[in-house]
């Protein structure tokens, strides 16, 4: 039996498709047949060489959504549910060793020191080799957390709870106040902005705020409700910057959160923040060239700045529970739908900004 599989064999170059033998199960472990795989846009660093935990060769994806083919031994979900053959599966992307410091004292799994993730630090040339989601099958070790769904569910839609939901949902979780009555701007208009702003407006944020140079994600944010949308190609920096002290009488922004994969952005959004505000990093994903700030306008604005990283059991529970109870408006946040052997395409329309969420259904 043999898996259709996309593999990065050299940075900066494209995937290349191959067929692979599926191997033994290891004890405990699932066989899972893909059914959807989206497009992340750190992958693009990954591609490019930008991210040092990356081995080479390696299958990429690390947001998948699938159904159980066979286990090796009795497996439940986060729910304690028993799993079984023909069960469509999502999985937390990241496995942690719950033995290190930060996960047995601190209790942040998500900084755990040997956490293993589908599809970023595992390599190819290690057994049980299928552990990215750009392939035909995908094998998860005993550790992966994984939430059974419904067969009404839309893969399509569910596979962003994997990582842009359960991140977003970290970041929101991270507040020390509840965002009643608050003015939240999203720095960056993909999966993961689009995610944090819903979140806020649900959970009763007065304003919500989207600053992005993408028309076509301008028009993502507009179906989910997104009161106002910045175009940056348009409007010049202090112009965003009036338009939101418009909106605030003259205060700024309750909380900002940078969601654009850069740090080019963050210097602008420590300016937007109010004083007392709550400034959130939790899109730089690599190493990047530095910026300046101004750290006395961080001391005497009395501002908080948060550094968010990836997403624990908890965050993925509850992205899978609100992007369940939510597919209609996350719909149009899915753009394209392409085959595996279109992965090269896939990824050129992440990195052109020219697509929502870009995901694999066809392998």
């Amino acid at each position: 039996m043999k898996a259709k599989i996309a593999v990065l064999e050299g940075f900066k170059k494209p995937l290349v498709i191959k067929h692979f033998d599926i191997p033994p199960l290891p004890q405990g472990s699932i066989l899972v047949k893909m059914v959807a795989s989206g497009i992340c846009g750190s992958d693009l660093h990954m591609v490019d060489g930008e991210d040092p935990r990356v081995p080479l060769p390696i299958i990429l994806g690390h947001e998948g959504v699938g159904e159980i083919v066979e286990i090796n031994g009795e497996k439940k979900d986060l729910n304690g549910d028993t799993l079984k053959k023909g069960d469509l599966i999502i999985w937390d992307r990241g496995v942690v060793c719950g033995e290190c410091y930060f996960c047995k004292v601190l209790k942040t799994p998500y900084l755990c020191e040997n956490r293993k993730i589908y599809g970023i630090n595992r390599s190819f040339k290690d057994y049980p080799y299928l552990t990215g989601a750009y392939a035909e099958y995908i094998i998860l070790e005993k550790k992966t957390e994984i939430l059974k769904l419904s067969s009404k569910t839309d893969p399509t839609v569910l596979v962003m709870a994997g990582c842009s939901g359960a991140t977003a949902v970290h970041a929101i979780d991270s507040l020390e106040d509840n965002l009643l009555d608050k003015t939240v701007v999203v720095q960056g208009g993909g999966p993961l902005g689009i995610f944090a702003l819903a979140l806020s407006k649900f959970q009763g944020a007065k304003n919500t705020i989207l600053i992005t140079g993408s028309s076509f994600r301008k028009e993502i944010a507009e179906k989910i409700g997104v009161d106002v949308v910045l175009d940056r190609t348009i409007l010049k920096e202090e112009e965003r910057i009036n338009k939101i002290l418009d909106m605030t009488y003259g205060k700024g922004a309750d909380v900002v959160i940078e969601a654009t994969g850069t740090n080019k952005a963050i210097p602008e959004g420590l300016r937007i923040l109010r004083k007392g505000g709550t400034y959130i990093v939790v899109g730089v994903a690599s190493p990047q060239e530095k910026v300046p700030v101004d750290f006395y306008d961080v001391s005497s604005k009395n501002i908080t700045i948060k550094g968010v990283w990836v997403s624990d059991a908890e965050h993925f529970k509850k992205a899978v529970s609100f992007l369940e109870k939510n597919q209609d408006l996350f719909a149009p946040v899915v753009t394209h739908k392409i085959s595996l052997d279109e992965i090269n395409h896939g990824l050129d329309l992440v990195r052109e900004r020219k697509a929502g969420k870009v995901v694999i259904e066809k392998f």
